[in-house]
């Protein structure tokens, strides 16, 4: 029997930047997801020597903004990325990947999407190697584009906090589903756009818009009135996969400064475009909605 819902994992470093949480709320506000937990990642020591934890807080935030606290899973994940290509970081969060890939069946994959590193994915690889047989869809926004562009000289972010688990991952084998840098960074809204679409959807609203220009307020360099979602395009690919242009790539490796380097054999999809007026207009709609229907409760 066809299921009525996609089973889902959201592993997320939530309080690294100010575009996870409109990725959680929009895929917790998705009536065709089964959310089977959310996984809070660590965003490595640049900013904080607790990243895992400050996700782990803004999780709860989110989770008490939408009146869900303790109606979903929350499964801390590894504090720090794996020391090497072999040696896990054993987590609750990686445990609940083991436990929940076991459930999927033939039409019935499981969904785990990764807003930061892929530490937690690597660890469940390397803590039971049977996983890459399971029916389990890894979408990781993260690693550069593969054609380069100018911002290219940098390491990409999510990248840089673990290069080793990204390597176990994509070298394993399992269904890979990557948005690169250069896909992820053109889901931009202005605070204008904000403020018109979800400007007055209550509490949630206000927070969201709140914290996305005070983080843009104290960590970037240049004036600005803007932010990318990057991390949305995970929600919208797992809503409808055809939302996003995929093309068939070997698997690469990824050297210590972040480039490509040849790998294995096995296919990775690399989206490459994503319906970008699809996936706002349906995050919007539903934190509306949300609004609408707590305000006459």
């Amino acid at each position: 029997m066809k299921p009525s819902r996609r089973r889902v994992i959201i592993n997320t470093d939530a309080k690294n930047e100010a575009d996870d949480q409109f990725a959680i709320v929009h895929g917790l506000l998705s009536p065709t997801f089964d959310v089977r937990g959310l996984i809070p990642a660590h965003f490595g020591t640049h900013r904080s020597d607790r990243s895992m934890e400050e996700s782990r807080e803004e999780i709860d935030l989110l989770l008490d903004l939408l009146d869900l606290t303790g109606k979903v899973t929350v499964a801390n994940g590894a504090p720090t990325g794996i020391p090497d290509e072999q040696t896990p970081n054993d987590s609750d969060g990686a445990r609940l990947i083991i436990e929940e890939s076991k459930l999927a069946g033939e039409n019935d994959p499981l969904f785990v999407s990764f807003l930061g590193p892929l530490t937690d994915m690597a660890s469940a690889i390397l803590l039971d190697p049977e996983i890459v047989h399971r029916n389990v869809i890894v979408i990781w926004i993260g690693g550069r584009g593969y054609n380069g562009y100018a911002a290219d000289h940098r390491m990409e972010f999510n990248l840089s906090n673990d290069v080793h688990a990204a390597n176990v991952v994509f070298g394993s084998g399992i269904t890979v589903w990557q948005v690169p840098s250069d896909v992820y960074t053109k889901v931009s809204v202005s605070y204008a756009e904000l403020e018109e679409k979800i400007g007055d959807a209550g509490p949630l609203g206000k927070y969201l818009i709140e914290q996305l220009i005070e983080w843009n307020a104290k960590y970037h360099g240049e004036p600005i009135e803007s932010r990318s979602l990057g991390d949305s395009p995970a929600i919208s690919l797992m809503l409808y996969p055809h939302s996003g242009n995929f093309r068939t790539r070997p698997a690469p490796r990824f050297g210590v400064d972040g480039w490509y380097l040849p790998g294995t054999d096995n296919p990775i999809q690399v989206c490459e475009q994503v319906d970008v007026r699809f996936l706002l207009e349906d995050m919007f709609a539903k934190i509306r909605r949300f609004a609408r229907q707590r305000s006459t409760q």
